[in-house]
This record gives structure tokens, sequence and C-alpha cells, in this order.
């Protein structure tokens, strides 16, 4: 299971749901929805019934009737019925939510994903009460009837979003103007998306100091005012009504200060299909670049401003190009990355054509072999696959609509102890749409229910790999690199490696970086399970087979690592000929930034 979706197995909506049944046998309320009205959407009178039971016995009274009413939509294939009736049952449950319940998965998604950093972690004190009354009745009421917005926030929310201060943000937004509120409602959920959780010390970038540039985001709602005023004066590049909140959260997580953004605005001359030229505003400064000691900008406040006085590094070009897109309402994405012989920042940015080009700045002479970008919603690194899914905006197609639907349903039968249903829906799923990822996953996770077998289950992620093939390489590593997991639990050791070097040599040309990852994780395989002459012939292999022409991130993740692990098990002077062999293969230049890297290695590596 994905650990970032939003499953009815987190607890969040099946703790809900179990705290519901357990009312529902006891209620005396009656409240139930008649199977004539599942042919359609909830009307505006269920709706306010539905409020009206809510005020008086609590959210946790009306989530099974209603996830009644969506089965039984579901079940004669009145999607668009069963999608309504779905999300007001997703509303109702969220509303219903006891906070400490929610803090306690909260907390476990948190951990799992390595984001309990400072300002994150520490002692939560939560109480029993409903998360629901972060959110006014009227804004409750909104949400339910806007179908629009349902779908869109179900469908970003993640389990490492802190849902309490999610709604909380909304309501604080809705309060301050309802009528903006709902011409932006996509901006609102963006910031509350975004801002949520304090944001992490390594954003936007780790070459700055805290004292410089303080990790910090303005209060909600002034961004969102400052945005909803440009937008209506005309001064956004685009029209923020007509971007999702996908896309929006790349607009509103500035690490830059209102000033310094209207700074930008009247110092940024480009327009957008010539944005690409704000990276080059800034003087390059080769005294920086090649001085350790200087790469970390700490002599004056880091604004966007004294960056474009003084000049700066690659990181510096590509954080104030995307700070001054930010100001113009342009969504934005920082990028790093391992070149040939050193390391290099470049930006992305959505264009007129509404495209994400993700290549500002980024020289084609250092061959760079990957890029890495935070999602400002989860603070974790984007993958391959995001960043895909995220330029094709396929998720906007009616048939994945229907993909979504069925997939919907396929989580919560599987919470609700039926496999065999969650796997009939799931097959609907990726059926009417090949790319739905969290279909795929609900379609094995049952699988694993109904007790199929290794080699059917098998069978499924083959598909799943085939499905994603070519475009998305990263996905089918992940598949292919699950099957060879499954082969070697039940002895298919030979099969396995098979398979997991033919995926290395097939990944060589124009996915070195995936091919690289792949041989790390076959190098920490072996270091986990052979005796040292072993692991060093393992290491060798992978010299031949990836070592020539390779660059910093090769050297990064199989040269470093293997070096600093002999040199833990006392064996400094094996430690030294790995890289000595890895200069060799490389063919590392004088001079060059990796050149660096590999003389300091060998330093630290010194009896």
């Amino acid at each position: 299971m994905s650990p970032l979706r939003l499953r009815l197995a987190s607890g969040l909506l099946a703790g809900a749901l179990l705290a519901a049944a357990g009312r529902a046998q006891t209620t005396e309320t009656g409240f139930m929805v008649p199977d004539k009205e599942t042919q359609d959407p909830p009307s505006a009178a269920r709706l306010a019934s539905i409020e009206a039971e809510a005020a008086a016995t609590g959210w946790a009274g009306v989530v099974l009737p209603l996830r009644s009413a969506a089965v039984r939509a579901y079940g004669r294939d009145r999607f668009a019925a069963a999608d309504a009736w779905f999300h007001a049952y997703r509303w109702a449950a969220l509303f219903a939510e006891p906070e400490d319940r929610f803090i306690s998965d909260w907390v476990g998604a948190i951990v799992a994903n390595h984001l309990n950093y400072e300002g994150v972690a520490g002692r939560y004190s939560p109480t029993s009460r409903p998360i629901g009354i972060n959110m006014s009745p009227e804004l409750q009421a909104w949400v339910l009837s806007n179908e629009a917005f349902s779908e869109e926030f179900f469908a970003n929310i993640k389990t490492v979003d802190h849902l309490p201060n999610v709604l909380a943000i909304l309501e604080g937004l809705h309060r301050r103007g309802a009528e903006n509120f709902q011409r932006y409602a996509s901006l609102a959920l963006a910031i509350a998306l975004v801002y949520d959780v304090k944001p992490p010390p390594y954003w936007p970038h780790f070459q700055v100091s805290p004292e410089m540039l303080p990790r910090r985001l303005v209060n909600p709602a002034e961004t969102f005012e400052r945005l909803v005023g440009e937008d209506k004066l005309g001064r956004t590049y685009h029209r923020l009504t007509r971007l999702r909140a996908e896309e929006l959260k790349f607009v509103v997580d500035s690490a830059a200060p209102p000033s310094e953004l209207a700074w930008s605005e009247s110092n940024v001359p480009y327009p957008l299909d010539q944005f690409e030229q704000a990276y080059s505003m800034i003087r390059y400064r080769m005294d920086r670049a090649n001085d350790y000691s200087k790469m970390t900008w700490s002599s004056t406040p880091y604004t966007l401003q004294a960056i474009k006085a003084s000049g700066g590094i690659c990181v510096d070009q590509a954080y104030f190009a995307t700070e001054a897109g930010k100001a113009r309402g342009v969504p934005t994405l920082f990028f790093s990355g391992s070149g040939q012989d050193a390391r290099h920042a470049w930006f992305g940015f959505l264009d007129g054509q509404h495209t994400w080009r993700l290549d500002a700045g980024r020289y084609a002479e250092q061959r760079l072999v990957t890029g890495n970008a935070l999602d400002p919603q989860t603070w974790l690194p984007m993958s391959d696959h995001d960043l895909e899914f995220l330029s094709e905006r396929f998720r906007a197609l009616p048939t994945f609509m229907l993909s979504r639907v069925n997939e919907e349903f396929a989580s919560d039968f599987m919470a609700a102890g039926d496999p065999r249903a969650a796997a009939r829906a799931a097959r609907a799923a990726v059926n009417y749409e090949r790319r739905n990822l969290d279909g795929w996953e609900t379609l094995l996770e049952a699988d694993a229910a109904l007790g199929l077998g290794a080699a059917q289950r098998e069978g499924v992620m083959r598909e799943a790999a085939l499905a994603f093939t070519p475009k998305y390489p990263d996905l089918v590593v992940s598949y292919v690199n699950r099957v060879c997991a499954s082969l070697r639990a039940r002895g298919e050791t030979s099969l396995a490696n098979f398979e997991e070097q033919g995926l290395g040599e097939r990944l060589k040309g124009d996915r070195a970086d995936l091919a690289i990852t792949q041989a790390a994780s076959i190098l920490s395989r072996s270091i986990a399970t052979q005796s040292i002459p072993d692991q060093v012939a393992t290491y060798n292999a992978i010299l031949v087979q990836l070592g020539h022409g390779a660059g910093t991130m090769f050297f990064d993740q199989i040269v470093a690592a293997f070096a600093e692990h002999l040199s833990m098990a006392n064996l400094k002077p094996d430690a030294r000929a790995a890289v000595e062999r890895a200069r060799s293969a490389l063919d590392v230049q004088p001079g060059t930034a990796l050149a660096m890297d590999v003389d300091k290695l060998l330093a630290k590596l010194q009896d």
C-alpha cells in the first residue's frame, strides 16, 4: 500500500465507520435515504435534512445511511450519483472523526514518512471532540453541496495532511469573505493543504543558513488575499480560477515574504513565454562555485533583492526564478540534480499553453540524469510519475472520473472487509484508466486478501508494469522489483536475478538514474546477505556495467556508499582501492567538482 494514499484503512474513515456502526444499532432516529433518491445526486432538500440530522444527533449518525446510499447507487452503475453520495458520506465521516483518533493515525504517517522534523515533532494533546468543529455549519453546508470542490478535496488529501488544520484554514478563509472563497475555492484548498504544517529545514534548499532565510510561511489569509487581489487586477500570468489545487500549491508555497514578491513583480520583466530568462538574471558567481566554504549563503539576509545585487550560484538562480514566478501566479518547481561532473539546480514552470516546462536552466552539456523537487503539500520528494501525471492532466478527463469512482468504492469495500467486491471495483478502475495507480494498488491488496497465490499476484504486478511502460519508468521499476522480491520469497532466486539484471540493462540509456538506483538496491542487498569478497565482486560488476562515463549520482549512491561501508568494517585500504577503481571507471576529469568529491572521500579514508 502506498504510504501517502488516504485510504479507509488508514483509520480516518474506518474509525468513523465503526463508530457509526455502533451508533446505528442503538439509534432511534430512523434516518435513511430512500432507494429512489439514489438514482441521482442528493437534492438540496436531502442535503438540508442531512445537515439537520447531524446538528441534532452528530455527524456519526448519518455516516452509515450515506454510505448505504452511495453503495446502492454504485450497484446500479449510477456513477455520477454514486460519486456525489460517496462524497457526502466521506464528509460526514471526516466531520465525525474524533481528534485523538485522527492525530494518532497522522503521527504514525508522519513518522513513517520521516517528516517528524523540528516544528512538527513534539507532544500533541488532542481531545475526543470531532474534527468537524473546525468548520462552521455554513461552510459544511457549502462543501456538501459543491460536488466539484468535494471531488478536488478528496482527490488531493494525503495521510500526512493535518486535516484539523486544513479544515480550520478553510474556515478562516471562508469567514473573511464567502464570495471570494467560493470563486477561488481551489486556491483556498491549495493554501490549506500547504500551510497545515510548518515547512521543513531543508526547504527550499540546503545552501542557505536558517539565520539568513527563516523557513516560514506567512499567514494563510495574507497569501490568499494577495493572490486574489493580483488576479482580479489582471497582474497574474495565469488566471487563478482556471488552475486546480494540484497546480496552485506550487504558487502558494513561497519562502519569500510578500514584500519581496511585490518587488519581483516590478523588477523581473519577462512575460510568461520568456520566463525561463528569470534564471539568468542572476549573475553566476564562479568564486563561490569553486570554493566549498562559499557554497552556502550566509553573509546577508537571503532576499530576492540581495541575490539580484550580489549574484549567486545555481541554487540561488533557481530560487530567484521560482519565487518570481510565484509572485505572478505561475506554478513553479525548484529542481536539484546530479550531472556528469557536478550537482546543479534549475527550475520548472507552467507555461502559457498549460504545459509544464521542467528544464529552465538545465544545461544539456552537464548531462544531468535526474532532478528532485519537493511537493509542498507533503514536503516529500516528488517522483518521476508525479511530475508526469501533473504535466498530462489526465485526471481531469471523463474516463478518469469513472476510474476514480470505481477506485473509491474499491478502497471502501476493502475497509468494510469485502475484498471480492474491492477486487471487482479495482479491476474496473484500471480498465477505465490504466494510469490509476491507486487502482492497481487496491487490486493487489484485494487479491492478497482473497488468498490468490504469489504467481497470480505477480501476474497483476507485471500487468501494472506493462500499463506504465514506457512513459513511467520509475513505476515500471517499482513493480518489477516487487515481482523479483516475490520470486525470491518463493525460492526462484535465479529468475529474480535474471529479471533484475535485464531491468538494469534496459535502463542504462535514457534512464541511467533509475539504473543507478536499481544498482544501489542490488549492492545494499549484497551488503546485507553476502561476505565481503562477494560484496566487492558485486561492486566491481556494477562498475563494469554502469560506471563507464557515469557521474556524480553514481559516485554518491554506489562509490561513496560502498567505500563508507568498507571503512565501517575496518577495511579502509579496500575502501580506498574501491574509490580508485571508480575514479578510473568514471573517467573523472581533474579540476571538476566530481574530482574534488573523489579527493575529499579519499582523504576521509586515510588511516
